[in-house]
């Protein structure tokens, strides 16, 4: 029986802290991990640029690696093009999307806190998840996109200054009444940053991401066929690629081992 292929799609390296809930939940599959850097961050794109780009770069990747599934474990991208993905190709495509309902759940004081990039925060999407599943609770809002740089530093070996942390989170730090007990991961780069975010607040406080839900949504899709019993040689045929050319080789050099680390074979230019 062949083994299952997932390509996970991200604009960096956030998708990465989907990926190990993918691989935990999925061991036998064969995963191929596509990060466009060349349009690094999404957050900022245009949505018809967005949208445009995901569609060509994702049909020439396919053309080469083929799936059985795709991944797109970026919030911005999710939240714009996931309608027109699944329209043009006829493989599964599982989006990610803020964690607004597990949050709902979870919160004591039903006061949430959702921590994304500002695309995301603005997206008509995310406003009807909050109507839909936070219904009666209080919902703050801090869209960052310098959190998402920060953890492809972290990623790239880089030390972290802790007062970054305080300084974007400071609008909920600094009003103890409306403090949120919960905290919303809404984009993939932040499960990667979770001890600096934690670190931020006196109490503990529960932060929630997507990451199991989308594995076990593959899952799902994939079928239990897709636990065939292979060979460790198969089982960990994970590779890794990038868009655009790093001109510090030192850069791409700790990239390699961190993707190494997490499993990845290879780290190429696509």
């Amino acid at each position: 029986m062949s083994v299952k292929r997932v390509l996970i799609f991200d604009s960096g390296v956030g998708g990465l802290s989907v990926y190990e809930q993918i691989i935990k939940i999925n061991p036998s599959i064969q995963c191929q991990y596509l990060f466009d850097n060349a349009y690094f961050p999404y957050g900022e794109l245009k949505q018809t640029q967005l949208v445009a780009r995901l569609t060509q770069l994702l049909t020439d990747f396919l053309g080469q690696y083929p799936a059985d599934l795709i991944v797109i474990a970026c919030n911005s991208a999710s939240t714009v093009a996931l309608k027109a993905l699944r329209q043009h190709f006829t493989i599964p495509i599982v989006g990610v999307v803020p964690a607004i309902k597990p949050a709902s759940a979870v919160t004591r004081n039903n006061v949430i806190g959702l921590l994304a990039t500002p695309g995301t925060i603005a997206r008509d999407y995310t406003q009807q998840l909050i109507t839909q599943f936070a219904a009666g609770k209080t919902v703050l809002s801090i869209g960052s996109t310098q959190l998402v740089k920060l953890a492809e530093d972290k990623l790239m070996g880089k030390e972290l200054d802790q007062n970054e942390f305080l300084t974007i989170l400071a609008p909920w730090l600094n009003q103890q009444v409306t403090m949120p007990d919960t905290l919303v991961l809404g984009c993939t780069h932040f499960p990667l940053l979770k001890a600096e975010i934690q670190k931020c607040f006196e109490m503990p406080i529960k932060l929630v991401d997507s990451g199991e839900a989308i594995a076990l949504r593959v899952k799902q899709l994939l079928g239990e066929e897709q636990e065939p019993k292979v060979s460790c040689a198969e089982e960990h045929s994970h590779h890794a690629f990038y868009t655009k050319h790093f001109n510090n080789t030192a850069q791409l050099s700790a990239l390699s081992h961190r993707f190494a680390e997490y499993g990845f074979r290879s780290l190429n230019y696509f």
